[in-house]
């Protein structure tokens, strides 16, 4: 099976460890693994800015790079969610909309890939730590990802799991949201941080890293001991 991976722009920028992460772990069940380098931003914060006419032009070339692909996995469900969006984008223009839906049709986030398209819950992973995880809106509202980590953080060896409170709340990041409505965006996570802090875990997961690094972030300056970490690197563990 081959599949491209979909970096994302706050991966390649932010965290490039979860990058590597999210290959190895692909290769490791068996894929065979390339990284179309035309790839650009989704178009996702122009897009929600209102700017649809300038996001096109990213999405357009997002489906350039794609175009060979067989399944285009990456590391973050609001990124993959916003290439679900595509074909709604592009509905009735004749030059894009079957890029659109071929693109969406075969784009995943790497949980999502490896349980319902590959089939596996187990990656042979080891984690030795008690351990908390934050479903992030996009991830699990607008691509419909609930069930696929879990089931793989369940059969980590060692890990120690404990649910987290309030879980279905925002963290407050949102894309632009928290640059437009900081004092809004500092309650909600705030308040994300003091259920986080609640379970007693020593490290928080989620699966989009404009969560994990706002809430890491709060951890931080509040002087909280807890560890953010991608899945992707708990799914890479040994």
């Amino acid at each position: 099976m081959k599949a491209s991976l979909f970096i994302t722009c706050l991966c390649d920028i932010m965290s490039s460890d979860v990058g590597k992460d999210t290959v190895e772990v692909l290769e490791k069940v068996g894929c065979e693994v390339d990284f179309p380098e035309l790839q650009t931003c989704c178009g996702q914060p122009a897009y929600n800015s209102g700017y649809l006419k300038e996001s096109k032009e990213s999405m357009k070339q997002m489906m350039r790079a794609f175009k060979d692909s067989e399944y285009v996995v990456g590391p973050s469900g609001s990124c993959v969610a916003m290439l679900h969006e595509y074909p709604h984008i592009f509905k009735g223009d004749p030059e894009w909309e079957e890029a659109a839906n071929d693109l969406a049709g075969k784009s995943y986030e790497l949980t999502q890939f490896l349980v319902d398209v590959m089939g596996i819950t187990d990656v042979g992973s080891k984690f030795q730590g008690r351990v908390t995880y934050h479903p992030s809106c996009h991830m699990t509202r607008l691509l419909g990802v609930r069930d696929a980590p879990m089931t793989l953080l369940e059969n980590v060896k060692g890990l120690e799991f404990v649910a987290l409170p309030v879980k279905e709340d925002c963290c407050g990041f949102g894309g632009t949201f928290s640059v437009k409505n900081p004092v809004i965006s500092e309650q909600m996570v705030e308040e994300k941080t003091e259920h986080v802090t609640e379970t007693g875990a020593e490290y928080l997961v989620g699966g989009d890293m404009g969560c994990l690094m706002n809430i890491g972030g709060r951890l931080t300056r509040n002087g909280k001991p807890v560890k953010v970490l991608h899945i992707a690197n708990i799914l890479n563990y040994q």
